[in-house]
């Protein structure tokens, strides 16, 4: 079926990315698969993210992501036409089950479907609890899982910060691991926490190898604690998150919503 929608997008954001001199690095692209179904797994430290893990997956196998994404979006009277017309699936997330049974089907139809199984915004840069997902996912539809990290992105435009969409000569890394591929006998939890330990592997490296350093204090916010950065530590920003949720919680009460 011919793509109207998605070759634009992609020349568009390639375009801007140019005109930034974002300087962006892809490492183990050869581990795209070819053709079939894979789940595409990221990381998620940016509102940008959905971007970059498609780029990785585009430039190692011409393989273009379907994102599972909040409904929300898909209302958004300029995002909606496309993320519709990109085939992304949206999420329900009183009911996620119609957006599982599509993602399933799309997998099994050899789509690449893209998952960021911590469900928000890590504001410790550090990997947060994993849903089960997408490896339940991957077993149902026998899809492998594709892990990807990112690193970088966080300084173009992230929770509790303002956006700097035109900071240029900004590093990314995008690093694609080998897939997972799962045996019947698996167990989606014993999965998932395989492929978090893989990710938090190449997350590390990922910031080890990480071509800059912050320029200076006012300039650490993006690296986390444990390398030197001021980012809150992975027990501080969970409580963050918990606090946001409940505020939220609390304000969806008030309305009635």
């Amino acid at each position: 079926m011919a793509e109207f929608v998605y070759p634009p997008v992609i020349r568009t954001a390639l375009t801007v990315f140019k005109a930034l001199d974002c300087r962006i690095s892809i490492v183990g692209a050869e581990h795209v698969p070819a053709t079939g179904g894979a789940v595409l797994v990221s990381n998620h430290i940016s509102y940008l993210d959905f971007l970059f893990a498609g780029l990785g997956a585009y430039r190692g196998g011409n393989r273009k992501t379907r994102f599972m994404a909040k409904d929300e979006v898909f209302r958004h009277a300029v995002s909606g036409p496309l993320m519709r017309g990109m085939k992304h699936i949206p999420v329900d997330r009183t009911d996620g089950q119609p957006a599982y049974d599509a993602a399933v089907r799309a997998l099994r139809a050899g789509e690449v479907v893209g998952v960021f199984p911590e469900a928000t915004i890590s504001r410790s840069f550090m990997l947060k609890k994993f849903k089960t997902g997408a490896a339940r996912m991957a077993a149902d539809s026998g899809a492998p899982l594709l892990p990807v990290i990112l690193w970088g992105t966080q300084q173009l435009w992230t929770k509790g910060r303002p956006k700097t969409l035109t900071k240029r000569h900004v590093p990314v890394t995008i690093m694609i691991g080998e897939p997972i591929h799962l045996e019947p006998t698996d167990k989606p939890v014993m999965v998932t926490r395989r492929l978090r330990a893989a990710m938090g592997e190449m997350l590390d490296r990922a910031q080890r190898e990480y071509p800059t350093k912050p320029t200076g204090p006012a300039d650490s916010w993006w690296l986390p604690s444990h390398l030197g950065g001021t980012a809150p530590t992975l027990e501080v920003a969970e409580a963050e998150d918990e606090q946001e949720a409940a505020a939220k919680a609390a304000r969806r009460a008030g309305t009635g919503a």
